[in-house]
């Protein structure tokens, strides 16, 4: 494949707590220049960004990079993010609800976020390297009933990036 066949398919991204509106900028220049599927950005960067490229692609996270605030936060910042023009919402998965067996409250939360967003992409990351074999499996159960419609492995931020072995099942 070539980097035009691939690019598309890829999330330009710039998520650093440090980022500066210039650096936002120069993502979305890049992104429209090398055509990739989005830009993803704190969600504070959103309303800017729609203004100053209307035919971007904006992808905002929402509750990162930790996802342990409350569902009522992550409801929040996910449907402010679509008013200000996101088209798609990335969340992480409540990590220390799933490892305290609460797929309820996990499943809840995504079902909540994916109301307040309606039509529009949700992404659930659920931190593959934090999680065991059953952790990962049930994470997958909590994501495919709240009804998101894609679930990345790992934000780069926590103790590890994802790789083959952290995203291998034995099922």
């Amino acid at each position: 494949m070539t980097f035009e066949e691939i690019l598309p398919h890829v999330d330009h991204t710039l998520l650093a707590a440090t980022a500066t509106k210039g650096e936002i900028e120069k993502l979305c220049e890049e992104a429209e220049m090398y055509h990739t599927a989005s830009v993803c950005v704190p969600s504070s960067f959103v309303k800017e960004i729609r203004e100053r490229h209307p035919g971007l692609r904006i992808c905002a996270v929402a509750g990162f990079p930790l996802g342990n605030m409350s569902k009522a936060a992550k409801v929040f910042e996910s449907r402010q993010a679509v008013l200000d023009g996101a088209d798609e919402i990335d969340i992480v998965l409540h990590i220390g609800a799933l490892k305290d067996g609460n797929a309820e409250y996990v499943t809840d939360e995504i079902a909540a976020v994916k109301e307040a967003i309606g039509d529009h992409v949700l992404k659930v990351i659920i931190e593959t390297c934090l999680l065991t074999e059953e952790e990962k499996i049930l994470a997958c159960e909590c994501v495919t009933k709240g009804g998101a419609d894609y679930i990345p492995t790992a934000t780069g931020f926590s103790t590890n990036r994802a790789d083959l072995a952290e995203i291998a099942v034995d099922k």
